[in-house]
C-alpha cells in the first residue's frame, strides 16, 4: 500500500530562535505538533524539513537515546555539542549521531547572508544509554546521480552505520531515468521529495515536498519527469 501525503497535509511550524527563525515542515508528531496518525513509522520517530534564517542558532538543548541523522539540503549546517565539537555538513552531505546515554547539543545556520534548509530524522536506538558519538560524510552529487545511495544504514558496507534497524538513501534522479528499491518483508518506507520533480512512485504522483509511506510494497519504481532530489528511508516496521 502506497499513502501519498501532499504537501499542504504536512504540518509546517515557524517561530523566532536565536538569532533569527525557522520554518519547518514536521511529518511526525513533534513539540507542540501532534497526530495520532503519524507519531512514527516503524523506527522512525521524527522527520523534520526545516528552515533557519541567515546566521540563527538552535539554541543547546539536551536528548537522551536518539539515533538522529541530519541531511543538509542547502547552505551549510554546523552542528555543535556541549563541548563545541560538531561538523559543517554542505549540500547532500550527511551526518549521523548516536545520543546514547544523554548529550546537549546545537544546529547553527553557519552562513550570516544565507538561508540553512536541513532534514533531520530520528530513529529509535536498538540499544539504549551507548557512548554518544558523531560522524558525518561528504556526498557529492554525482555518487548520488540516479541511484539510491546509502547514507546511513545497519547493513551497507561504506554508509554510516547507525544503532538502530534504518538504513537511509538520497538521490539525484534525472527525467527518463528510473530507479528501483526492493523492501524486505516487514520492512517499510518513506519517500520525499525534497526538491525538484515531480516525481512517481509505482505510477503515483508525488510534487515537490510531498511523501509517500510504503507499506506491503515488495519494490518500489521511482521516476521523475525533471530534475529531483529525493531522500528514502528504510525501517523495520514495528
Amino acid at each position: 500500500m502506497i499513502v501519498i501525503r501532499p504537501p499542504e497535509s504536512i504540518y509546517q511550524a515557524h517561530g523566532a530562535i536565536e538569532n533569527g527563525t525557522f520554518r519547518g515542515r514536521w511529518h511526525f508528531s513533534f513539540d507542540q505538533y501532534y497526530d495520532p496518525e503519524y507519531e512514527r513509522f516503524g523506527t522512525l520517530r521524527v522527520f523534520n524539513d526545516d528552515t533557519l534564517s541567515p546566521g540563527a542558532v538552535w539554541p543547546l538543548h539536551p536528548h537522551r537515546d536518539n539515533e538522529v541523522v541530519t541531511y543538509c539540503a542547502a547552505g551549510e549546517f554546523r552542528h555543535a555539542d556541549e563541548h563545541g565539537v560538531g561538523g559543517i555538513l554542505k549540500k547532500g552531505w550527511v551526518q549521523h549521531t548516536t545520543v546514547g546515554r544523554g548529550m546537549f547539543h546545537s544546529e547553527i545556520n553557519n552562513l550570516p547572508d544565507a538561508p540553512l534548509r536541513f532534514l533531520q530524522m530520528w530513529f529509535l536506538p536498538a540499544v539504549r544509554g551507548s557512548e554518544p558519538k558523531v560522524e558525518q560524510m561528504a556526498v557529492e552529487q554525482m555518487e548520488r546521480t540516479n541511484r539510491f545511495l546509502p547514507l546511513v544504514s545497519n547493513v551497507h558496507t561504506g554508509a554510516l552505520p547507525i544503532l538502530s534497524d534504518a538504513r537511509v538513501f538520497s538521490c539525484f534522479l534525472q527525467p527518463g531515468k528510473t530507479i528501483d528499491h526492493a523492501l524486505e518483508q516487514g520492512r517499510g518506507a518513506y519517500l520525499y521529495v525534497l526538491e525538484g520533480g515531480p516525481g512517481a512512485i509505482n505510477g503515483q504522483l508525488l510534487p515537490a515536498l510531498a511523501a509517500a509511506k510504503i507499506t506491503g510494497e515488495a519494490s518500489l519504481t521511482v521516476s521523475a519527469q525533471a530534475d529531483a532530489e529525493l531522500l528514502l528511508v528504510d525501517v523495520l516496521l514495528t
